[in-house]
């Protein structure tokens, strides 16, 4: 089981990804179209069905989104992509025929794609309109290396529901009994209980704060001599070793730095905004 502390961002924001990859993070060059869109006029449409145009600009759009993708700008994509756009109007004119475009399930979900359009396109620019400094990425990139330390260590825990199991076990491992064994009949942690609560190699922050806490004041080959609580249960834990560890870069940790700023500035607007509005 991972004790990772997990920063969870708004449910919103893969609205964003768009914005964050265009605003914050480093990209190739966008390649050029090979085809380019028709000046203004009669050419402004792909087609005509049963009397409905079919815009360029729909696409264009559609173009640009796949470009983001990987996918080639050319003429055969274009045909492809006329070919898809010609073939959902047609199916859309018949949804209308049929009177389900209009039915209370459909309007819903029209109602929420076209919410989360303006959303999405609203966080965008937000996000274009408030570019992330060098100065902020180093305070962030110093705050990061700080709480992570320089030490990474690989512990073993053992996962019970009350205090009162943790304990036994504690007594237990004092009349000699082997932790790895232990935890193989005892823990409830089923992500470690078969290595024999082995957690392999982490940095202390990457637990819970009473976990991490514990496991770094622990001597290399002891034992939690009092049950350790965390959100999961009880713990006993052990350190098995120590060794020093290479902080990456800032050139090598910039993209995620960058990445979570703008999860933590947005979720900072929206509790803003939230607070402002009447909720009733």
């Amino acid at each position: 089981m991972k004790l990772q502390t997990v920063v969870v961002a708004l449910a919103l924001l893969p609205l964003v990804a768009a914005a964050q990859d265009s605003a914050t993070l480093p990209t190739k060059p966008a390649a050029k179209p090979a085809a380019k869109p028709a000046a203004k006029g009669a050419d402004d449409r792909i087609a005509t069905v049963n009397g409905v145009a079919v815009p360029r600009s729909r696409m264009d759009f559609m173009m640009q989104q796949q470009r983001g993708r990987g996918t080639q700008d050319n003429e055969q994509t274009r045909a492809m992509m006329r070919d898809e756009l010609v073939n959902r109007e047609i199916i859309a004119q018949e949804a209308q025929k049929s009177g389900i475009a209009k039915s209370a399930a459909v309007q819903n979900q029209v109602d929420i794609a076209r919410q989360e359009i303006i959303v999405s396109a609203f966080l965008s620019d937000w996000v274009r309109k408030h570019p992330i400094s060098e100065a902020e990425l180093q305070k962030e990139y110093e705050r990061a290396r700080a709480e992570t330390g320089d030490k990474e260590y690989r512990a073993r825990h053992i996962l019970v529901d009350s205090e009162d199991q943790a304990k036994g076990l504690i007594s237990e491992l004092k009349k000699g009994a082997k932790f790895a064994e232990l935890a193989e009949k005892n823990s409830k942690d089923p992500g470690s209980r078969e290595r024999g609560g082995d957690l392999d190699w982490n940095v202390p922050a990457a637990y819970d704060k009473p976990f991490g806490d514990a496991l770094a004041k622990l001597e290399k080959g002891k034992y939690t001599e009092q049950p350790v609580r965390t959100r999961y249960g009880f713990h006993v834990i052990q350190l098995d070793d120590v060794r020093e560890m290479k902080f990456p870069t800032l050139a090598e940790v910039k993209p995620r730095l960058q990445q979570q700023i703008v999860q933590n500035r947005i979720g900072d607007l929206v509790r803003n905004l939230r607070s402002k509005a009447k909720v009733e």
